[in-house]
Formats: C-alpha cells, structure tokens, sequence
C-alpha cells in the first residue's frame, strides 16, 4: 500500500459541513483534505436533479455564516431551488478558492485506525490511499436511497427511477407516471409535473402534513440593507430550538382563548413556511390535546383545497395517524391544487397495497393493473447509520462501527464513537435530526474544530470518547424521546431535544476540559505529535 498523502485532518463530503471545516482548519495552517465522491461541490445538492426540488430552509437562513461569502451574495427566491443552490456552491469557490483543497471524483471506500501511527488510513474507490491524524466524516445522513424491496420491479418494462438519481434527460410530458411515496422529494415531483404529464398515480401509505410555502420573490435591496444583523442573526439560529432566528410562542395554548388561538394559527399560516411549527405555542409538542387542536387548523386548511371527499380523508384523516409534527412537514406550493387534476389519481397504500410489478406497470391488491411509462420511487433514504453500509469505518481491530452498533448506536454528543479515536461525524446517528440544516452543520462543526486545535495545540496525538460517556449519552437520547409525543416505538436514531439545548450540551462538555474525553501523547518517534503546518 502506497501512501499518496499524510495530512493532520481528512474530510469526507464537499456539502456545507465539509467545507465549514476545510475553511476554518486553513485558517489556522493544518494541513487538510476533502475526499468528495462527486464531481463537484455542493454535497446532496449536486445530484439532485428532481424536477421542483427546492431548499424547505428560508433564505437568509439557508447558507453559511463565513461572512467573506454572504457579503457578496443574494438569492432570488424565499425558498430557492436546486439550481440556485447549486450557484451558491459556485459563489463559495470563487470567494473562497476552496477547490484546490478537494479531491472530487474520490468515493472513499474505507477507513482504518493505525494504533501504531495514531492515524487514520482512507482508501478511494480508485486506489488513492491517505493518511490523516484526525477522520471527519461530513456526509450527512440523507445519502443512501431506499427503494421498498419489491421481488419483482425488474419485471416493469418502463422507466424505473429513484428521485436520487433523476436522470438529465428524463422528459415526463405527456407520459403516464406513478409517484409512490409522498415525503419532501414526492411532494415537490408531484407538484411539479402534475400540470406536464398525460396521468399521474400517486401511491401514498402515510399522508404528509405538508405545510403552505408562501413562495414569493426576493429583491436585492433589501436584502443588502438586512445585512447589517447578518452576524446577530446567525448567532441567534444557534440559540433557538430549530436553528432559525425566530423562536417558539412563549406561551401555552391551553392559557389562550379559542378566539385568540384561531387568529394566531391564521397568522403563522400567512407568513407560511416553517412558522406554523416553529412559531407556534410552546406547548404543541408536549400536550397531546395541544397537538391535536394544531392538527386539527391544518386539517380544514388542507381540506378546503382539496375537493374530492375521498381524497380528503386519505390526505388528511379526520383522526390524525401520528402527532402533528412528529414526522418533518414537508412545504408546498400547490401540492393538494395538483391533487384536485382530472388527470391526477391518489391510491391509498393503507387500503390497496402493491401487490405486483407486472411488465406494463403496477398492480395493487384490489387486482387493478396501473399502466405506466415511468414509475418514481419517492421512498427517500437509508437515514442515518445508512451511509456507513458502503463506507467502512473500521476501528485499529478491524471492528467496523455498524458492527459496534449492530446491538444499538452508541456514540457521544451524536459526533464520537469509542474505540474510535480521532474519529468525528457529522448529522449522523444520534446528532439533531429535526433543524435548520445549515445552523446544526455548524453547531458541531464549531464544536469539532475547538476539539481538534484543543488537541493539536497541546500535543496530544489522541483523543477518545469514553465507554461511559456514550452510554450516559444514549440514556439521555431515550429520556428524551420518552417525553416527546413523537417518540420512536423503535430505537430513536436522533437528538429529540432543541437545537439551543444540544448546543449548550456540546459547550459544557468543552468547557469542562471536555468532559467524556479521554486525551494522550504518544511519545514514540513515529508519532510525537509534530503535526504538518503549511
């Protein structure tokens, strides 16, 4: 085995998390490295290619908070679009010059821990072998696609698609095609080709409680004149429960009058987006009787658009299926008007379920055959440990960490694991899952970077969490979902409580002399902790 590079840090992913840390860790002169599978920056962004995929964080909100790079950018849209996104990366390289710090076309394949060395070893789908102090991992955990393990979907002689890998060339006019699942991606599919397609079919098993848009236009003047409390504004995502500057209603439902909450419900849905939940009364989330009165305001509105009493109850059931909130909302912009098409069907999974792919389509158990040119899987992805199954990140004896985890994830703080040192991820098992997605990048990065120049800056060669800390932490993320009215009958796989909590967590723990940690030098010639400055 040849080694190609020895550097003191290792990224895995070119997304915001990646390229927060590879910002920072220049700065202070550490020799680093992204390893990115793509072909160019921009981390899910760049092969998401579904028609009306769209960013479901607001602008200003939805971008970094490295100041070189907002100064100098606008975006066009509240809600921008994948294209839009996609700029911004580009915005970000020629601002920052990031590039020539990334290896792209780089699918890492595995990782090692030389306890010899104190090093991780990365290999590449293409050979390419490097050797770093410390192994991040910024992949996110939304980058393995799910597909329903259907026997017999190669017996569909059409187009068969996950929206994760939406081809260029794919044109949907004037085709018959079938959406089944109705999560973020299926939302903005359906909505945007509803209008294009001679029919569409969408299966649907659990409805989305998707939520009004409110899309508009954004103009620059403005947004150069709220520039000025950019800093404040971002500081303040870190001190809220989901990562936006706007906070929940101080104030309990139950202490309101029906008048009162009528208007305030009406209010936030006007403003639209995400204040309907993050806006709203501080008790939604904890009093079932709360909840359901939020439930039941989105249910009219929903209800009011969509005509077909039919359709009604399948989109929005008279007795809410699970707790409002408790799943994601997706946002739309005419969602349930697309729904209402002549051209449009909605197949209640709950009652005809798929029995068959046949070769002309999809039959469900009532014995209907759908024919279909294109079939659409928005059926999302393997969430969280997911990603590991084709990165192998193994410990120095050969453990590879879904084993560790294979009797249930055990880690510290949602970024650490035990017996795996100088080892960091990001948005991964056990970190928030339920945020502004650019703020909780932060939140850890900010946290792993004072951890790794901790280390470097005193000589330690390694840092490790300890077997008790994660178990406390893992303890604590069952507390957690135990009081949440949308707790997970199964092993919860994120961080339940807020954003602001989890950030004070990760503070206290530094501030401790990192608490949970375990610190050492080694003393030998082959690893005296000399770390490589450039």
């Amino acid at each position: 085995m040849q080694v190609q590079e020895d550097l003191d840090i290792v990224i895995v992913g070119a997304g915001y998390s990646g390229i927060h840390q590879l910002y920072h860790y220049r700065k202070q002169g550490y020799s680093v490295r992204i390893l990115e599978a793509e072909s160019d920056l921009g981390g899910a962004w760049w092969w998401t290619r579904y028609p009306g995929a769209r960013v479901d964080s607001e602008a200003p909100f939805y971008q970094l908070s490295i100041e070189e790079v907002w100064k100098d950018w606008v975006w066009t849209e509240r809600f921008p679009c994948r294209d839009e996104v996609c700029e911004y990366y580009q915005h970000i390289e020629r601002t920052l010059g990031i590039k020539q710090h990334i290896r792209f076309n780089s699918r890492v394949l595995s990782a090692q821990f030389d306890e010899s060395l104190h090093r991780w070893v990365i290999t590449a789908k293409d050979g390419y072998v490097i050797r770093s102090r410390f192994f991040i991992l910024a992949i996110g955990a939304a980058s393995k696609p799910y597909t329903p393990p259907f026997a017999d979907i190669t017996s569909f002689q059409g187009v068969c698609i996950h929206t994760a890998s939406w081809p260029k060339d794919l044109d949907v006019k004037g085709k018959k095609v079938a959406v089944i699942g109705t999560g973020a991606s299926g939302v903005q599919v359906i909505q945007s080709i509803g209008s294009q397609v001679a029919h569409l079919t969408v299966f649907q098993r659990t409805p989305n409680y998707a939520l009004a848009m409110q899309q508009k236009k954004l103009d620059r003047k403005t947004q150069e004149e709220s520039k000025r409390l950019f800093p404040a504004m971002f500081r303040r995502c870190k001190q809220t429960p989901n990562g936006f500057s706007f906070d929940r209603f101080p104030k309990s439902l139950h202490a309101t009058t029906p008048e009162e909450r009528l208007l305030f419900f009406e209010d936030l849905w006007t403003v639209g987006g995400w204040r309907f939940v993050t806006n709203n009364y501080m008790d939604i989330f904890t009093d079932k009787k709360a909840n359901d009165e939020a439930y039941t305001f989105w249910r009219d509105k929903v209800r009011e658009r969509v005509h077909d009493q039919a359709k009604q109850e399948i989109l929005a059931p008279t007795i809410p299926p699970y707790p409002f909130g408790a799943k994601r909302p997706s946002l739309e912009i005419d969602y349930y008007d697309v729904l209402n098409r002549q051209n449009v069907d909605l197949v209640d999974l709950n009652k005809w379920e798929i029995s068959n792919f046949i070769q002309s389509g999809i039959q469900t158990a009532d014995g209907v055959e759908h024919e279909f040119d294109i079939i659409v899987f928005a059926t999302g992805f393997h969430t969280f440990t997911g990603p590991y199954t084709e990165l192998k990140v193994r410990a120095a004896d050969g453990t590879d960490i879904l084993e560790k985890w294979s009797d249930g994830v055990y880690s510290y703080l949602g970024m650490t694991v035990h017996g795996f040192p100088n080892f960091f991820y990001m948005y991964g098992p056990q970190s928030p899952g339920s945020c502004n997605g650019p703020t909780c990048s932060e939140v850890q990065s900010d946290w792993i970077i004072g951890c790794v120049t901790h280390a470097m800056s005193n000589g330690f060669t390694r840092i490790e969490a300890t077997r008790e800390a994660e178990i406390e932490y893992r303890q604590l993320i069952f507390e957690l979902n135990e009081r949440s009215l949308s707790k997970s009958t199964s092993e919860p796989t994120n961080y339940k409580g807020d954003l602001a909590q989890y950030g004070r967590l990760c503070s206290d723990v530094a501030s401790n002399h990192y608490r949970g940690f375990v610190f050492s030098k080694d003393t030998s010639d082959v690893a005296a902790g000399k770390f490589t400055r450039l």
